[in-house]
């Protein structure tokens, strides 16, 4: 199994290059990994370029221009940047512990889709972790967030016995998901009828769900840590809930607008 860890950005060139840092971290990396960007500046280039140059696999920058909050969007040309059987999808604002890449490969089976978890890290915890992506991070370290420090207990084999019960527990949340690549084309990707700040994660699991995809969540591994930022603006809100309602009433599978949009886009992404 191929696998291709997608990491998505917009103009957070500091939150991303510690990202990155993890990524290389990895015990087992990722065979292809996909920097999506959604249209930053110059700075981000570079953090790209460098990362590029150390890295073990393959690393691919897909790029749009900057028209807004389009995240929709950015993670289709991102799916068609590759082959890979199975895509990991987190935001360029998440820390990844040691292990997990190879928590995400271990625990992908066919026919799921996999839901993974975040730590919140407050503001003093995320600039410790900008000047040192690496530090360790425990359940019991300072600055994490509530009871949702336990996310950070790391334990590949109570992970596997929790993987269905733990959907009633952990909300879907886009920052750290797992596909299998032919599952996502099969539904036409994320719904670019999405855009600003809304459910597209939740949008794309329903039409999934009605697809015949279920659901497992990998708590006690995939583990990854969120950096403190400002809350995105919520002026779509409204317009974007009512699309997840249209689509859980109707049981749509597939979404009008998404990955067959962009059969001709894969040239303008740049392979390192």
């Amino acid at each position: 199994m191929r696998l291709a860890l997608i990491v998505t950005t917009y103009e957070r060139p500091d939150a991303l290059s510690a990202v990155l840092e993890t990524v290389l971290a990895q015990r087992q990396s990722a065979d292809e990994i996909i920097v999506a960007d959604d249209g930053s500046g110059p700075a981000t280039q570079q953090v790209i370029e460098s990362f590029a140059r150390r890295s073990p696999a393959p690393v691919v920058h897909a790029r749009q221009p900057h028209e807004g909050f389009r995240l929709t969007r950015l993670r289709n040309l991102a799916i068609r940047c590759t082959a890979a059987d199975y895509l990991v999808f987190v935001d360029g604002d998440m820390l990844l512990h040691p292990a997990f890449v190879a928590d995400h490969r271990a625990g992908a089976r066919p026919g799921h889709f996999t839901q993974g978890v975040r730590v919140l890290l407050d503001e003093a915890r995320t600039r410790a972790a900008l000047l040192n992506p690496l530090a360790p991070i425990r359940p019991w370290s300072a600055g994490l967030g509530g009871l949702r420090r336990l996310y950070a207990i790391h334990a590949p084999w109570l992970a596997a016995a929790v993987r269905l019960p733990a959907n009633a527990v952990i909300a879907l949340k886009g920052c750290n998901q797992g596909f299998w690549r032919t599952d996502l084309v099969a539904v036409n990707g994320f719904n670019e009828d999405i855009v600003g700040w809304g459910p597209e994660d939740k949008e794309l699991c329903a039409r999934l769900r009605h697809a015949g995809v279920r659901r497992q969540t990998l708590l006690f591994g995939g583990i990854a840590y969120h950096l403190a930022h400002p809350p995105a603006a919520r002026d779509r809100r409204e317009a974007n809930q009512r699309i997840l309602a249209q689509t859980l009433a109707s049981g749509r599978r597939r979404c009008e607008r998404g990955l067959d949009g962009h059969r001709d886009e894969v040239g303008n992404a740049a392979t390192h």
